[in-house]
């Protein structure tokens, strides 16, 4: 059975857009960078050239589209924006398509400016699978509604590092699905590394480099799906600052931590668009 998706839901269009247009100005360019791969053979190494996210535009130009968004969504003015600062918040209610808007808003971010390393950073393994599920359902949907795009995704998976080199020199849209405890644990002193997540250690298939370099090599955007479960403690907020990422992205129902917000679908929005229905509370009474 074919799923079928409605393309056309004005709230969801509105959320793509107050992400998209954050870059407005911007022209389609990649960086590049060389990573080399161990062949099995003793000395040998083999190269090859890794493509990343590279942004052009300054911290006033994205402000002035930041600001601009926020007055057509009447929402609060960010004053200033610190270069290399770029947070952002998507207030959705749950229930009304979250996933479904952050996968079409990397479809549109590559379409409209090149931007091709995503990662997406969830709280637990039942999310995961859950976000790798939206991806798999909305494959023939998005690949009708975008030209047949060519575009990867995987979970992250510290045994088979081979697909982080992948993430890495891919020419195609990647899309890396990640739970914050697979690179919370990271440590500076080399005495200790045993101890820190797979991802932090330096491996002889990658010519000694860490995973997390070649990751921090593409400048990736990173989604964070709710984020007041990811990156509310100072360690989780090391591990998002770790993947060096160009721009985050957080979608939740509830914020705890406010940064820049975009676009806002509270409770009472989705209700009066007839998107979830009212919760009735039962009243009570006191007693002398």
């Amino acid at each position: 059975m074919k799923l079928q998706f409605d393309r056309n839901l004005e709230y969801q269009q509105k959320a793509i857009a107050s992400i998209v247009d954050l870059f407005r100005g911007q022209t389609p360019m990649q960086t590049n960078f060389t990573v080399s791969a161990y062949m099995g053979q003793v000395g040998l190494f083999d190269s090859a050239n890794g493509i990343g996210n590279r942004l052009e535009l300054d911290e006033e130009e994205i402000l002035e589209n930041l600001q601009e968004i926020q007055l057509r969504n009447g929402l609060p003015q960010t004053k200033t924006l610190k270069a290399g600062n770029y947070d952002f918040d998507v207030e959705m209610e749950t229930g009304t398509g979250k996933t479904y808007v952050y996968i079409r808003t990397i479809l549109e971010l590559h379409k409209n400016y090149g931007f091709s390393k995503f990662i997406i950073v969830v709280p637990s393994l039942a999310i995961k699978e859950g976000v790798y599920k939206s991806l798999q359902i909305t494959g023939e949907h998005f690949k009708d509604l975008y030209d047949n795009v060519i575009y990867n995704y995987f979970i992250y998976d510290s045994s088979n590092l081979e697909q982080v080199r992948s993430f890495a020199v891919s020419n195609n849209i990647e899309i890396m699905v990640i739970n914050i405890d697979a690179f919370r644990r990271s440590f500076t002193d080399p005495t200790k590394e045993t101890k820190a997540n797979i991802i932090h250690r330096t491996n002889d298939r990658l010519n000694g480099m860490k995973p997390i370099e070649l990751i921090q090599e593409t400048r990736p955007f990173v989604i964070i799906d709710e984020p007041q479960s990811v990156d509310t403690t100072p360690k989780s907020k090391e591990a998002i600052k770790s993947l060096n990422p160009l721009c985050t992205l957080r979608y939740s129902a509830t914020h705890v931590e406010k940064h820049n917000l975009v676009y806002k679908l509270d409770a009472v929005d989705s209700y009066n668009l007839e998107l979830v229905k009212q919760i009735e509370v039962a009243g009570f009474a006191t007693k002398d």
